[in-house]
C-alpha cells in the first residue's frame, strides 16, 4: 500500500514490488497513474475523483486480494519484478 509519493514509487519499483496505490495529494495522483496505467505494476485503491469519500475495509481487502490472489495480480506482480530487475541491472557496472 502506497500513497504514491515519488520516493515511495521509486523504492517499490527498484525493489520489484507491486503497489496498491492510494494517492492523497500533490504529485501523488500523477504518480499513481504512472504506476497503474503506464507501468501497470499496481492497482488503485480509490479513484482520485472520489478522494473525499471514505474508504472502507472491504475496498482495501478487495484490492489486496486482487493484487495478491488473482491472475491479474500475478501479471502485475511479475511485471513489477521484471521492472525492478531491469532497474537494478541498469546500475551495475557494465
Amino acid at each position: 500500500m502506497s500513497h504514491c509519493d515519488w520516493n515511495s514509487c521509486l523504492e517499490s519499483i527498484t525493489m520489484g514490488v507491486s503497489i496498491a496505490a492510494w494517492p492523497i495529494h500533490t504529485d501523488q495522483p500523477i504518480n499513481g497513474f504512472l504506476v497503474t496505467e503506464i507501468l501497470k505494476i499496481g492497482l488503485l485503491v480509490r479513484d482520485w475523483e472520489k478522494r473525499e469519500e471514505l474508504v472502507n475495509a472491504s475496498t482495501i481487502e478487495n484490492v489486496v486480494r486482487k493484487l495478491m490472489a488473482s491472475e491479474e495480480g500475478n501479471v502485475i506482480r511479475k511485471r513489477a519484478e521484471e521492472l525492478g530487475e531491469a532497474v537494478r541491472q541498469s546500475t551495475e557496472k557494465g
